[in-house]
């Protein structure tokens, strides 16, 4: 007899507008009936896994991943992407979304450009394992597009006067963004289109005294220096260090998933 699949509670959302914040930065934020059984944590990388439909295939009702993944052809399974919360605001019934668009290859990009008020959005979670903590004497944000919404909401989180150094790596200027903290952050962007390397600027840093904690994430070739350095160098306590992939160049996220996975088990 086969294994019973643990269920995974879903919660359908819709699209109540969209913004796009910047040229490859489209913001969705979402709502309706079902809001109120969203249940947010404490940490600055909450995320959600968002469940696209494949087109063409009909799913059961109520949507039931369980059932889905007992019952269909693992092609037939809606596409699974994690997404950071930006925000969530109870009174306003809102879920608030940044979604990197780079044309029309992927899933949740082209989607998100497309998006309009009304459209589904399916949502699991969330999860989440870092936030900023009293303990450290400073601390240290690094990572890409993909890791700038936990990047921003970390810097709002992080407690008054504290020392901050952040390394944000986008496309060019345009891809800045407006962030807020009552830290003492300096925050420096890094630009592709002029050769920016983000692992160099961080091995470059003046390293302060004291506590540290670390938010390292996104593309993973910068990621595994990155660990490397902050580890053994740095000598980094590992329980204050937040670091992991969220992707790589040249990989589909489904085969990512699977090459993280090998790598675990290995």
């Amino acid at each position: 007899m086969a294994e019973a699949r643990r269920a995974v509670s879903t919660t359908r959302l819709r699209v109540l507008r969209t913004e796009r914040i910047t040229p490859h930065m489209v913001r969705i934020v979402a709502g309706g009936e079902e809001i109120g059984s969203f249940r947010p944590n404490d940490f600055t990388d909450a995320y959600v896994k968002v469940h696209f439909r494949v087109p063409g295939v009909t799913y059961p009702e109520p949507f039931d991943l369980a059932r889905i993944r007992e019952e269909l052809p693992r092609e037939q399974w809606p596409r699974m992407r994690s997404y950071t919360v930006r925000a969530f605001d109870a009174n306003l019934g809102e879920l608030v979304l940044d979604f990197v668009h780079h044309g029309d290859e992927g899933v949740a990009g082209p989607w998100a450009a497309a998006a309009k008020p009304g459209d589904e959005l399916l949502i699991s979670g969330p999860g989440g394992a870092y936030a900023p903590g009293e303990e450290a004497d400073w601390h240290l944000l690094a990572g890409d597009e993909s890791a700038l919404p936990a990047i921003a909401a970390s810097l709002e989180a992080m407690p008054a006067g504290v020392p901050v150094h952040a390394f944000i790596l986008v496309e060019d200027s345009a891809e800045e963004q407006s962030l807020t903290t009552k830290g003492d952050a300096r925050i420096t962007w890094l630009h592709r289109s002029r050769g920016d390397d983000l692992a160099t600027a961080v091995r470059a840093l003046e390293w302060r005294e004291g506590v540290v904690q670390a938010f390292v994430h996104g593309e993973a070739g910068f990621v595994r220096d990155l660990r490397r350095h902050l580890l053994d160098d740095r000598g980094m306590r590992r329980d204050l260090l937040s670091i992991s992939g969220y992707w790589r160049i040249g990989k589909t996220d489904e085969a990512w998933r699977l090459e993280k996975q090998a790598e675990r088990n290995a």
